[in-house]
């Protein structure tokens, strides 16, 4: 087992009372602060379902898989992580029940526990544990923020309740516990209930662990009388009770959390210096240009999944960042490919600034977002495609300027005469699912005098890819004969990674996703790029 560093603490934030209540904001916000402060902070997910990572889960159910630089497909409050660390995250950052249990069966299967029976305690509670433990001992991190996911009381979330009840004893004042709840307000009698609160921390005593902060969500104020009655209620300090009022965005959570004094509660019951006031000076300065920016800039997003916008998280999160840096409001709407076809597509698209097609997989709707490509294409309108986003560019493009007839991808028509987009060659054996994609970073070369050069303003980048299917080379001589070029490729594999019409105002489509690495101080330049095309056009 990983022993933990010596001057490493540790921060557990669970939830109760409901979901969706934003442990992730939370504990990225907090985060943020103790980082502002000067110390080195990291976060990880912990979630309860036994699938082995979000890799194969549907975006309808869990919103988009999110993948990090070392390539693990991973929870989308990474990507929040990541937006407001501006620092990458990794495997480790993400663990799920699925991968606990299999690393405990494999560790059984070769003899490692020596005939003992394999128990939930100890074995998965260690190797919770020994998960937890590890971010701090490899990479030697001051401080180590677990979010616990799904809500106390829920019965696979238990060894992680266990987990934490035995490392709250093991490291004494290095841990502390953070429990969001939230405190509902009844219309009916205009009152704030807090009794919601009080029998989920119940329900945490109950598992033996006494949370050190209470986090309140709430829509109205909470006033002193309330939180003196929580902290009463729940053996907590009066000034450990902290307010998380309903905001208009996400990246005022930090500010707020610094005002409720979060950050100092937290230092102090670590025993860790409070000493440097935080430095969000860019931060703030971001917020008052997303707030106060007069003008938009509408960006239609065509997908699939739009029904959830949590799908493309990432997507909508990059063109704010992008269109803030631009002084401009992001006006993003979000249009089902279903709903476009060759009668529709004129009605729907031809009011807006730019159209950006999303990633995706799958058959359905694929027709839809090749009308988006095509409308965006004969007039002129900017746009971004991004993974399977430009593998339609690239279809659309075949069939109406190249004339290859029924040319499409592999994925969606394995009988195509001409699979303009095809299966990597390494993809060709494979049965498995989960993980083995082309996942991570890859090197990309920029073709000097490009959009794609000029949005980087370098020869080469280093962007994240999740896709089996890429560009077919074979047919790569007769799309730039016809004007679609291949701006960026692979230095190894010679792979296609970015496309575009030079003789459009601003036509790109990336095989890669740009917006896992897009953050509140350091935008993408392929969205600042798409944004600055947009508001020229």
């Amino acid at each position: 087992m990983f022993d933990t560093v010596p001057d490493t603490r540790y921060i557990f934030v669970t939830g109760g009372v409901a979901s969706s209540l934003g442990k992730g904001i939370i504990s990225a916000s907090l985060a943020k602060l103790l980082q502002s402060r000067g110390y080195k902070v990291t976060i990880q997910k912990l979630d309860p379902y036994l699938n082995v990572d979000p890799g194969t889960l549907n975006p309808y159910e869990h919103g988009e898989c999110y993948v990090t630089e070392d390539g693990a497909e991973t929870d989308l409050d990474l990507g929040h992580y990541e937006r407001f660390l501006n620092v990458p995250t990794s495997q480790a950052n993400n663990v799920t029940t699925g991968r606990i249990y299999q690393n405990v069966i494999n560790k059984e299967r070769k003899g490692d526990f020596l005939g003992k029976t394999v128990q939930i305690i100890p074995h998965i509670t260690d190797e919770i544990k020994r998960n937890i433990k590890l971010l701090g001992s490899k990479h030697k991190f001051d401080v180590v923020i677990t979010e616990i996911g799904g809500t106390v009381g829920d019965i696979e979330s238990l060894p992680y309740v266990e987990a934490v009840r035995q490392l709250k004893w093991e490291l004494g004042n290095r841990a502390l516990v953070i429990h969001l709840t939230l405190v509902p307000f009844l219309n009916a009698s205009g009152e704030l209930k807090t009794k919601p609160t009080q029998h989920s921390v119940k329900t945490l005593l109950e598992a033996g662990v006494q949370p050190d902060v209470l986090v309140l969500r709430t829509e109205k104020d909470l006033g002193a009388d309330i939180r003196k009655k929580v902290a009463l209620f729940c053996n907590v300090n009066p000034r450990a009770v902290i307010q998380s009022i309903d905001v208009s965005t996400i990246y005022e959570v930090p500010v707020k959390m610094q005002e409720e004094g979060l950050d100092e509660i937290c230092l102090e019951k670590l025993e860790l210096p409070v000493n440097k006031t935080p430095d969000l000076k860019k931060w703030k300065s971001f917020l008052s240009k997303l707030k106060n920016a007069e003008e938009d800039v509408t960006i239609g997003l065509v997908g699939k999944y739009v029904e959830l916008a949590d799908a493309y998280k990432s997507i909508i999160e990059a063109l704010i960042h992008a269109a803030t840096y631009h002084d401009r409001k992001a006006k993003i709407k979000l249009i089902h490919s279903e709903e476009l076809t060759s009668e529709t597509v004129a009605e729907k698209l031809s009011d807006l600034d730019a159209i950006l097609v999303a990633p995706g997989f799958g058959n359905r709707g694929i027709e839809g977002k090749l009308e988006a490509v095509k409308y965006a294409r004969e007039n002129n309108k900017v746009f971004l495609g991004i993974c399977l986003g430009m593998q339609c560019a690239v279809i659309e493009f075949a069939r109406n300027v190249v004339d290859l007839e029924r040319a499409n991808s592999a994925e969606m028509d394995h009988s195509s005469p001409y699979k303009v987009i095809d299966l990597m060659e390494d993809q060709k054996n494979v049965s498995d699912m989960g993980g083995t994609m082309r996942l991570g970073a890859y090197d990309c070369s920029l073709k000097e005098g490009t959009k794609a050069f000029e949005a980087y303003g370098r020869k080469a980048t280093h962007e994240r890819h999740r896709h089996r299917y890429e560009f077919n080379n074979d047919y790569l001589s007769q799309f730039e004969e016809k004007g679609m070029i291949a701006s960026g490729t692979n230095p190894d594999t010679g792979l296609v990674e970015i496309v575009e019409i030079p003789e459009l105002k601003w036509f790109v489509g990336v095989q890669f996703h740009p917006e896992y690495s897009s953050t509140v101080l350091k935008p993408h330049p392929i969205f600042m790029a798409f944004i600055n095309a947009a508001i020229q056009k």
